[in-house]
C-alpha cells in the first residue's frame, strides 16, 4: 500500500478532533445558533479543506519525486509545527461565549476556514510527507488523503457543533479542562512520533 491508510486516519483523527481554529469556529457557531443554522457553516468547512488537499497533492509528489530531500525538510517541519501546536491546545481554555456575531454564518464563509487555517495546512503537509511513500501517483495519493481527511470531518466537525457547547460549559474553568486538553495535545504528539519511530 502506498498509502498507510490506518496510520493516517488514526493521526487525521488526532487533528481534525482536537481543538484548533476550525473546531473553535464549530463550537462557538453551535453553541451560539445550534445545530440546524449551523448546518450550512459545518459543511462549507469540511469541503473547504478540499481547496488545499489537491494543490498540497498534486505539488508535493512532484516535489517528491524530483527532490526528495525537500520533501524530509517538508515532513520534519511539518512534524515540529504539529508539536508547537499540541502545546498551544494543551494550554487552550474552552470559552463558548466568544461568537458575538448576530446572524450565523454560512457555507461560503465556511469554505475559507481551512484556507485560512495554518493548523489544516501543516495537517496536509504532514499527511503527504509522513503517510505517504514517495514515488506513489499523485492522483491516489491526494484522493486517499482527500477521502480520508472528508471522513473524519463528517464525524467530528457535527461532534464539535452538536455538542461543543455542553462539553465547552461542563468543563470550562474546572480542572476537568486542563486534564481533557493535555490528554488531546498528548494524543496529538503520540500520533506524530508513532510516524517518525
Amino acid at each position: 500500500m502506498n498509502v498507510m491508510i490506518s496510520s493516517f486516519l488514526i493521526f487525521a483523527s488526532s487533528q481534525v478532533g482536537t481543538p484548533g481554529p476550525a473546531n473553535m469556529a464549530l463550537l462557538a457557531t453551535g453553541a451560539r445558533f445550534g445545530f440546524k443554522a449551523a448546518l450550512p457553516f459545518v459543511a462549507g468547512v469540511a469541503l473547504g479543506k478540499q481547496l488545499i488537499i489537491w494543490p498540497i497533492g498534486f505539488g508535493l509528489m512532484s516535489i517528491a519525486q524530483t527532490t526528495p530531500w525537500l520533501f524530509t525538510i517538508l515532513k520534519l517541519a511539518s512534524v515540529c509545527y504539529i508539536c508547537w501546536l499540541a502545546w498551544k491546545v494543551a494550554n487552550l481554555r474552552l470559552d463558548p461565549h466568544s461568537a458575538k456575531v448576530e446572524v450565523a454564518p454560512g457555507f461560503v464563509a465556511g469554505l475559507w476556514v481551512h484556507p485560512l487555517n495554518p493548523k489544516a495546512w501543516a495537517m496536509i503537509v504532514t499527511g503527504f510527507t509522513s503517510f505517504v511513500t514517495p514515488g506513489t501517483p499523485a492522483f491516489q495519493a491526494t484522493a486517499t488523503i482527500a477521502v480520508c481527511l472528508l471522513i473524519c470531518q463528517a464525524f467530528f466537525h457535527p461532534m464539535w457543533t452538536l455538542a461543543g457547547d455542553r462539553i465547552a460549559r461542563s468543563v470550562a474553568g474546572r480542572p476537568a479542562e486542563r486534564y481533557l486538553m493535555w490528554t488531546l495535545a498528548l494524543l496529538t504528539v503520540i500520533s506524530v512520533l508513532y510516524v517518525i519511530f
